[in-house]
């Protein structure tokens, strides 16, 4: 099939690189002509495992193709996909204007029947939007071509969002026409081969399923973080009571995990325009808004770990912080909470020298100028004369380090652990004073 992606971050070049992978013929548009130059060379402009390999691979196929021309995109594909931006207002709204303009424009130059498809992240009621842009666009012209509009929501995670659109749970696509539908279950044909994972419902159903499965796992995230929390006050191990909750099948084991709160493009984002949707037609999400508080609370925990042990004060104080990116294998830091340790340190007078495996250069772009902070080139050399080690995000290579060597590199031996990576027994076998969240 002959498939327009419009957008080339995150949502849009991952499914745009997944649907070449299966033999269509792809061509992604995105305004940006930095962004195009990059890809047409041979790179990618985001980290995410998997997908320079496939693109490379597609792209020599002659099956993925990338253009700034508007013109050409639209004329392209049967399918069009918008796979924008939107980023959210000062109320927590998502700003849709971009969205809107790529409507606007396939309105413009389309010249036959088209399958539009909203794969950006969107409000309920945003499809009428785009149906009513595109009209616009086509009454101007003086045409009455038809055209339909379907809600495909992305349910991909940062890290894995190759393997997530390759072997998806499930497809969820919104649409009022058997057209419409016939086509979407012809694209997604060779994704499901073992078994039936298309959900097809009305278009504001499915533009709700995606922000109430993002909501659901915050809410998760949160229930936890605030467990955490009261367990150490109450001298429980929170570890111990993941394992006994988790293994209730109502329940499950997934996003049980406690920490120091979770971050992001999605979450945040969507918890937040979820909980304006609520409010601009006449409701309220109040379990929402305590996920929301409990969660920015909870990106403030180790600060305050921090300054329990060591005074209010950290003038003079130097820590190594393991971690930069919201989550492992990603090098996004938008709401990470590592922008919310740093501060904190920072307000108190502290020095950091931090380390990540992939988001140094986006912790260069947002810290660059601050002379306190500095980025180190490994684990081991971000210890060198700290008064403690601050772990924020759980890479692979963190889970099992020499503590010898941390403790000869550190003045003492101390780490503040944010995603609980390390068993507190072990650490005082080890003779380390080890505080993580929610553990004895």
């Amino acid at each position: 099939m002959k498939i327009t992606v419009i957008g080339t971050g995150y949502v849009g070049l991952v499914s745009g690189t997944c649907l070449a992978e299966v033999g269509n013929d792809v061509l992604c548009l995105d305004l940006d002509a930095e962004k195009i130059r990059i890809l047409n060379s041979g790179g990618i402009p985001i980290h995410e495992p998997g997908l320079l390999d496939m693109a490379t691979r597609n792209r020599a196929a002659g099956r993925l193709r990338f253009t700034t021309d508007v013109a050409e995109a639209v004329k392209h594909g049967l399918l069009q996909f918008i796979a924008v931006g939107t980023p959210p207002g000062e109320d927590g709204s998502a700003d849709l204007q971009y969205v809107v303009a790529a409507a606007r424009s396939i309105g413009r130059y389309m010249d036959g029947y088209k399958v539009v498809v909203d794969k950006s992240t969107v409000p309920v009621g945003t499809a009428d939007r785009v149906r009513a842009a595109i009209g616009e666009e086509l009454q101007a012209r003086g045409l009455k071509t038809e055209f339909s509009v379907v809600s495909n929501p992305e349910f991909l995670k940062e890290g894995a969002a190759v393997e997530d659109f390759m072997r998806p749970d499930r497809i969820v696509v919104g649409a009022d026409d058997a057209r419409a539908v016939d086509a979407m279950r012809q694209l997604y044909a060779p994704f499901q081969r073992s078994h039936e994972r298309f959900i097809a419902m009305d278009v504001r159903s499915a533009e709700l399923t995606k922000y109430a499965a993002n909501a659901m796992l915050a809410t998760r995230i949160s229930f936890m973080n605030e467990l955490a929390n009261l367990a150490e006050k109450l001298g429980a191990d929170i570890e111990l009571v993941r394992q006994g909750i988790g293994s209730d099948p109502r329940i499950g084991y997934q996003f049980l995990y406690p920490g120091c709160g979770y971050g992001g493009s999605c979450f945040p984002k969507d918890v937040q325009a979820l909980i304006r949707t609520s409010h601009d037609a006449g409701g309220e999400l109040v379990v929402l808004r305590a996920v929301e508080e409990a969660n920015e609370a909870q990106k403030r925990v180790l600060g305050r770990k921090i300054v329990r042990h060591f005074g209010d004060s950290l003038s003079g104080r130097r820590f190594a912080l393991w971690g930069l990116a919201f989550k492992p294998n990603t090098d996004d830091m938008r709401e990470a909470p590592s922008r919310a340790v740093i501060a904190d340190l920072l307000s108190r007078g502290a020095e950091i020298a931090a380390y990540d495996p992939v988001a140094m250069d986006e912790a260069k772009r947002i810290f660059g100028t601050e002379k306190r902070v500095s980025f180190a080139e490994s684990p081991s050399a971000a210890l060198d004369g700290a008064d403690a080690l601050v772990i924020v995000t759980e890479w692979k290579e963190f889970r099992s380090p020499d503590f010898d060597e941390i403790k000869r590199r550190l003045k003492a031996p101390l780490i503040f652990d944010g995603r609980n990576l390390y068993d507190p027994a072990q650490m005082r076998a080890a003779g380390i004073r080890y505080h993580a969240i929610g553990r004895l």
